[in-house]
């Protein structure tokens, strides 16, 4: 069980060619692809920065979490997500702290990782997702 690294840091938004212009054309970051989740209500588009990436959320709809989110707070910074190994072992660590979870089990997310999210009110405000590879190589 440990934090490998920060996966990615999570950008709500609706305009995902503005986005993509700022950090592809401008800052030169390298578009590694886009990808719905129809799980979490979203479009996922991939920037890489070093080891770790930048995810712009685009909700699929307004009813969605990212939807709302964008509805009440407008855009900006969605999550932080860590790589781990032992996600499973985190979960049952963070349940047997207390630790609010914003599901029972993990999920599959953007690039087949098993994924889970901390809420916010047990981390500080901050929503924190741990995710996994779903198949490990």
């Amino acid at each position: 069980m440990r934090v490998k690294k920060i996966s990615h840091i999570a950008v709500a938004g609706n305009d995902a060619e503005q986005t993509r212009v700022l950090y592809e054309d401008i800052l030169g970051l390298n578009f590694s692809g886009s990808e719905p989740v129809e799980s979490e209500g979203v479009t996922t588009h991939f920037f890489e920065v070093g080891q770790s990436s930048i995810e712009m959320l685009e909700p699929l709809n307004a009813d969605t979490p990212v939807g709302k989110f964008l509805e009440k707070r407008g855009p900006g910074i969605h999550h932080m997500a860590l790589e781990v190994e032992g996600l499973d072992a985190y979960v049952q660590k963070l349940k047997t702290a207390g630790i609010v979870l914003l599901s029972e089990e993990p999920k599959i997310g953007a690039h087949d990782m098993r994924i889970i999210f901390i809420h916010p009110k047990s981390t500080g405000g901050v929503l924190i997702e741990l995710c996994e590879k779903s198949h490990p190589g």
